[in-house]
């Protein structure tokens, strides 16, 4: 790691004095309704035809030859500033976009919408706006992130009521998840209906899916970012929503103007409220009670104009209570410490200090003598260092390093019988995890531009106790044989392994409006969502890398065209990859996931291959506007003693996958929405013979997702009206509100999320029939009404 940063400081000796005879312009973009920062806003310099993006925390930095330029500050949806600035020596300039709603004087409107998905380099990204969310039909009309992102392509779920989403071929453990930096374990509320994230404190949503930058590592299919508002600098806002199942409140203002501000945000459903008076008079069901909530904070502070601090933090739950004393519930809490430092114009840092902590719990037992309780947990503490280095206008540097200490609770476990208690719990399992990494983002000429980088990660296993060591099973497929048993020092490292993983991406413009980009990652992913269901349930349990089971890698290629027509007004892209994947975690026959000491004996290690064409078409601007997503892919996993050894498809395989997604504004006061969304059935294990015992008929299965349950479609409306913005005398009203209707599932589609055999009521033996039944989530279309208010 010495060398490693030896390597970055020779690097930025030698362009310093390369820069002496330049001058660097630099500064942070903000919104001027709020003082938030803008991700990605551009800065132009017309005479140079050329410039930057602001990073994630809104900077940015040009280093160009001394003079006088015209520069541009543009951000879709805002109204573009032209400033003249002399550059003779480094120059700090920050700027407040206003919305485009406002009109000022000294503001250039640009009716031009920008073309960074042509222009920039980055590919395989989806990538919304909370505006843009805000009018997709959802489910009981509440706005939802993850929900919003399955519409793009690439992107799916096996159904509702899964928790989670896949990516390119990806399981669900295999997303990293981040809020404010700090990973997410389990994104979902009540069983995959809804998403942790509050939309009134989320500030902006990127998904990678490919052309991963080298600062990001630790899963093998995708990287979600979303990062909160740091709350209004200008004035105290109030907003929120009341909806048919949640209500939402969320106020944010300033600690002191144009220095330090704040966010609080809440959410509580209330299906547990309504329901107590219609299960107050029915046996064993009046303690029935299915509820979530979360909180989200953050707050900064701005110490000069070179240093600002952040705290952020989330506290969510779940609670599925059969009674008062039996139920499980579910639930992550995160909290995040940030330092945003200036060395000077050109070298930014960001310091990282968080920790999460997932964490579930399940109980059954009706009094204290006779009772089952199991807890489960998961904490990471983390430590990062993020340094960006802008060069000049051609090389933006970024180099850093973290360490990731992992404690795996897997099992907490108390049964009592008869008032006799039993403890059968599992011990603590540890891991470190740390990473150096490289990367550069370079413009070769105006035609081709390059990101490429480099990520060394390390991980360690880490003991107390009992170290199992397994032998080969007699059969591919059998259960493995316990072979030794060591013991572990506390801390002592059982297993250590180090991988490289290169990052490459390009960019080629054929003309102003048309591009090629490709990319390749490598992924490294060393802890393991061990599921055996095609969603993850709260109930998963995580495991980390260890002498057992090897770390998951995955090799990524990509290759699009990008096409903008009609003055950037219709984005079009087609993009096909293909992703290979080693050590993929499968299990035998039978295996036991939960409370099972011996687990590692009941996994399979095999390969896994993903391959597809994505086609992306938006329509940006007008009265009718939305976009068209379609997938063709193929997932596939090769495992010995599955299947034959033979390639068989994953659970959540999707040959074609189309969302639509419209929105149409037919007055300033009204506008309507639609999606619509096909999907190909996903397999499942279809019995292929049957055997009698003592009478009864049970189904036998050859082969591993062998059939298809019948294909997904849905279609679900919204309508949204705006309620007067203006008195009578033309000024702005204090409060702004809007009701949102919608419908899901508009033509009552039962779209089974499941299937399965068992033999039918009659006679037993050779009169018995094996019978198929479809398990749909919801059977019918589902309306919904929520009032919205900001003031």
């Amino acid at each position: 790691m010495n060398k490693f940063f030896l390597l970055v400081l020779l690097v930025l000796s030698t362009s310093r004095s390369f820069a002496q005879e330049n001058a660097t312009l630099s500064g942070y973009v903000k919104d001027a309704n709020n003082g938030e920062t803008l991700i990605g806003a551009t800065v132009l310099i017309k005479e140079l035809s050329s410039g930057n993006i602001t990073n994630v925390y809104g900077f940015y930095s040009i280093t160009v030859p001394t003079g006088t330029y015209t520069v541009d500050y543009r951000y879709v949806g805002y109204q573009t500033i032209t400033k003249t600035i002399t550059l003779t020596s480094n120059r700090r300039v920050d700027v407040e976009l206003p919305s485009g709603e406002q009109q000022l004087q000294e503001v250039v409107v640009s009716a031009e919408a920008l073309d960074e998905n042509v222009s920039s380099v980055e590919m395989s990204t989806a990538e919304l706006d909370i505006e843009t969310i805000e009018k997709i039909p959802a489910f009981l009309g509440e706005v939802d992130v993850v929900k919003s992102l399955q519409l793009l392509p690439g992107v799916s779920s096996v159904g509702e009521g899964a928790s989670g989403f896949n990516v390119r071929g990806g399981s669900v453990g295999q997303n990293l998840i981040l809020l404010d930096e700090a990973p997410v374990y389990n994104s979902s509320h009540m069983f995959g209906f809804f998403s942790v994230f509050n939309p009134d404190a989320v500030k902006d949503v990127k998904l990678y899916k490919g052309g991963i930058p080298a600062e990001y590592g630790g899963r093998l299919s995708s990287i979600l970012d979303v990062r909160m508002k740091e709350g209004n600098m200008k004035k105290y806002e109030v907003n929120g929503g009341i909806g048919t199942i949640f209500s939402r409140f969320a106020v944010e203002g300033p600690l002191a103007k144009d220095k330090s501000s704040f966010i609080l945000a809440g959410r509580r459903s209330y299906i547990d409220v309504l329901a107590k008076p219609f299960l107050k008079n029915q046996d064993g069901l009046e303690d029935i009670g299915l509820r979530f909530y979360d909180l989200t904070f953050k707050t900064n502070y701005n110490i000069s104009d070179r240093d600002r601090v952040y705290l952020s933090g989330y506290l969510g739950r779940d609670v599925f209570a059969f009674d008062a004393n039996q139920g499980f519930d579910w639930g992550n809490k995160t909290a995040t410490l940030r330092w945003n430092h200036l060395f000077n114009d050109r070298i930014f840092s960001n310091t990282t200090l968080f920790v999460s902590d997932y964490d579930y719990s399940f109980q059954v037992g009706e009094t204290r003598d006779d009772l089952f309780s199991w807890k489960s947990r998961i904490f990471t503490y983390n430590f990062k260092e993020q340094f960006s280095y802008f060069i000049n206008t051609n090389n933006e540097l970024s180099f850093g390093a973290e360490a990731i200490l992992y404690r795996f609770k897997p099992a907490e476990v108390l049964g009592v019988s008869v008032g006799e208690e039993s403890d059968i719990s599992l011990a603590e399992r540890k891991s470190l995890e740390t990473a150096v990494y490289i990367g550069n983002d370079q413009k070769v000429n105006n035609k081709l531009s390059l990101q490429y980088g480099l990520r060394f990660s390390s991980f360690q296993y880490l003991g107390d106790g009992e170290v199992y060591e397994y032998g080969e099973p007699e059969q591919p497929g059998e259960r493995k044989p316990i072979a030794n048993v060591t013991q572990a020092d506390n801390w002592e490292t059982i297993q250590h392994y180090t991988n490289l993983e290169p990052r490459f991406s390009f960019r080629y413009s054929l003309n102003p409006t048309t591009s090629i980009k490709g990319s390749y990652n490598r992924m490294s992913q060393y802890i393991h969502l061990v599921s055996n269901t095609a969603a993850s349930l709260p109930t998963d349990v995580w495991t980390p890398s260890s002498n057992n089971i090897k770390p998951q890698l995955a090799d990524q290629v990509a290759l699009g065209v990008f096409k903008n027509f009609w003055n950037n007004k219709l984005e079009t892209s087609v993009e096909v990859y293909y992703k290979t994947m080693q050590n993929q975690i499968d299990y035998i026959d039978g295996a036991e996931i939960l409370i099972n000491r011996f687990l590692e004996g009941d996994l399979l290690a095999g390969d896994g291959r993903a391959y597809g064409a994505e086609f992306y078409l938006k329509k940006n601007s007008g009265k009718i506007n939305g976009w068209v997503s379609y997938t063709l892919a193929k997932t596939e996993r090769q495992v010995a003693g599955i299947n034959d050894g033979d390639w068989y498809p994953t659970r959540y395989d999707q040959t074609h996958n189309l969302k639509i997604s419209g929105n149409y504004d037919y007055s300033d006061r009204w506008s309507f929405a639609a999606n619509f969304t096909y999907i190909t059935g996903t397999p499942y294990t279809l019995p292929s013979y049957r055997y009698e015992v003592q009478g009864y008929t049970i189904p036998g299965v050859e082969g591993r997702n062998n059939g298809r349950i019948p294909d997904y479609h849905r279609l679900d409306l919204a309508a949204t009206w705006q309620m007067r913005k203006f008195k009578n005398d033309g000024s702005p009203k204090k409060l702004q509100d809007y009701w949102v209707f919608t419908i899901y599932n508009v033509y009552q589609r039962r779209n089974p999320f499941s299937i399965y055999f068992a033999q039918k009521d009659g006679a037993a033996g050779d009169q018995a029939l094996t019978e198929a039944t479809q398990v749909a989530i919801l059977g019918s279309f589902v309306p919904a009404v929520s009032y919205n208010f900001k003031f």
